[in-house]
């Protein structure tokens, strides 16, 4: 008897050890730049859409996209964003293993988050009154390869400018706020908040939203790493339902190229500005980014960037195509056993 029951005393801890194995939560590795291209990945956290899906989310935070390819490549990072960027073409090419996977943010016809912001003294004595006024000025971005000089590139054709007679320099959006202010940059391709910080400061103008001449632009993209794709590809779907949840959630909140203002938008505001420490005033003030709510991406935006790398040498293989950098099937699928998105009316 007591034999026995012993024995049931151990299938009943082996029976409650398999169920608590069972519903262990998968981790994934989520690197962050906490800026709005990262707000559906922040709302999925902030409302339990991982949890929901069995995921433990670890959010990492990365001063740049740049730096989330190569732990992409080795497994260390599962899921990672950014810009177009010639480091990203090249590491795909390079078989270091990562995937363009989603969208998570791009301009749309009232969606103008992105523009060319000019010193405003320039614009005041009228040194600039046209893009053929490209020629010598100093333009600011982050770094060299990124998307933004890619849109320089176009404004700079609608001139009649040689790309190459535009110098460049290299400064964080932070930093091109004083270098406005200091005279040492002309302009800059700049995303909010900083393009309504610089115009409300005086120091710059909004010559143009970069929309009008360059359409749909893939501002940020969800990135897979390969062995996250490939390896898990469970977990990895249901991340991307989690994520396309927050997404819409995002779309929820804005209406007509601006946040909602009938109550909709508040509490993705507070999201963000928790996350990024940007105030909610501020915040209420700029112009969002659009996002696909089937996380569909942009790919006319990214093929023009890949050919702007591929022309000035930062893409050493001519013959890498976009459409090899990307894999659709997750967000596609996730998509279908959502259904179609509905915007939500507000609660107010």
């Amino acid at each position: 008897m007591k034999s026995r029951l012993m024995v049931c005393a151990t299938m009943a801890a082996s029976i409650v050890l398999f169920s608590e194995t069972a519903r262990a939560a998968d981790l994934v590795r989520i690197g962050v730049l906490n800026t709005i291209g990262d707000i559906a990945v922040l709302i999925a956290e902030e409302k339990g859409y991982f949890k929901q899906e069995n995921i433990q989310a670890e959010l990492i935070v990365f001063d740049a996209s740049a730096k989330m390819i190569p732990p992409l490549g080795t497994g260390d990072l599962d899921v990672g964003g950014g810009a177009t960027a010639a480091s990203l073409f090249n590491a795909i090419d390079r078989k270091i293993g990562v995937r363009i996977v989603a969208d998570k943010g791009r301009t749309e016809p009232v969606y103008v988050y992105q523009s060319v912001m000019i010193r405003k003294d320039l614009i005041d004595s009228g040194r600039f009154k046209s893009y053929a006024d490209l020629k010598g000025l100093k333009f600011a971005q982050g770094a060299a390869g990124v998307g933004p000089w890619a849109v320089l590139n176009e404004a700079a054709k609608k001139g009649g400018v040689n790309y190459a007679d535009i110098d460049k320099v290299y400064l964080p959006f932070p930093q091109q706020v004083a270098a406005f202010q200091n005279r040492a940059i002309d302009g800059s391709i700049m995303n909010e908040p900083f393009k309504t910080i610089v115009a409300e400061q005086g120091l710059a103008v909004e010559f143009e939203p970069t929309e009008n001449f360059v359409s749909m632009y893939e501002l940020s993209m969800l990135f897979f790493g390969d062995k996250f794709r490939t390896e898990r590809k469970d977990v990895a779907h249901r991340f991307m339902k989690a994520f396309l949840r927050g997404t819409r959630d995002y779309n929820d909140a804005l209406a007509n190229g601006r946040w909602r203002t009938d109550g909709g938008a508040d509490e993705v505001i507070r999201i963000f500005s928790q996350r990024s420490k940007v105030p909610e005033a501020l915040l209420r003030k700029i112009t969002p980014q659009a996002a696909d709510p089937d996380g569909k991406v942009a790919l006319e935006s990214v093929r023009r960037d890949l050919a702007f790398f591929q022309e000035q040498g930062d893409v050493t293989n001519k013959g890498l195509k976009a459409d090899d950098c990307f894999d659709p099937t997750f967000a596609e699928r996730a998509a279908r056993e959502l259904g179609p998105y509905i915007r939500k009316a507000s609660a107010r």
